[in-house]
């Protein structure tokens, strides 16, 4: 009997520190949010394998109410953690240069905007991996024979809410020719 007082007094006492812990979460963020991309400026159309790195200009993040005649608050603010930059083909070739993971931060304020300036989309990872490194060690790639890799290039964003409520961004697209 004292042994299931004690195990009963454990999980009451562990159950009290679990609820106490949640401070952050424990209020609604009022429906949630989106987040948009919604401008790109100073996007490259072709860029030359030996003079990367690679940015973009400015970037423009959007926070919209998921339900617009709610009620919006301050945990509906957006922190911004991170962007990921893939990379597919819009050639015949199937060789892509590998995945960028950029930490950020930032906070989009409910239905307000971020503007996040030069951020990188390709860095000497991606030229220095296959199939933008035989542009530079070859003039061409190897794969297709061609001396121009196309690719499309997608940049997402991922944060969370005040709250703590996850929030990330459709992917927005953008074309570029890689020449040696």
């Amino acid at each position: 009997m004292r042994t299931l007082l004690k195990i009963a007094s454990v999980a009451v006492l562990a159950l009290l520190a679990t609820v106490g812990c949640q401070s952050r979460t424990d209020k609604t963020d009022g429906g949630g949010v989106l987040l948009s991309i919604t401008d790109f400026d100073g996007l490259p159309v072709v860029v030359s394998a030996a003079d990367g790195p690679f940015q973009i200009d400015e970037i423009e993040v959007q926070s919209v109410v998921k339900d617009p005649t709610g009620s919006t608050s301050a945990l509906m603010n957006v922190e911004l953690e991170s962007y990921q930059v893939t990379f597919a083909r819009a050639d015949t070739g199937s060789r892509v240069p590998p995945v960028l993971v950029e930490y950020v931060f930032g906070v989009v304020p409910v239905n307000g905007n971020y503007t996040l300036f030069n951020p990188p989309f390709m860095r000497f990872d991606q030229l220095n991996n296959l199939p933008i490194k035989d542009l530079l060690d070859y003039g061409y790639d190897r794969e297709t024979g061609s001396q121009v890799i196309r690719l499309t290039v997608g940049i997402r964003f991922f944060g969370r809410t005040l709250s703590g409520k996850k929030v990330d961004s459709a992917p927005a697209y953008f074309t570029i020719d890689v020449v040696p």
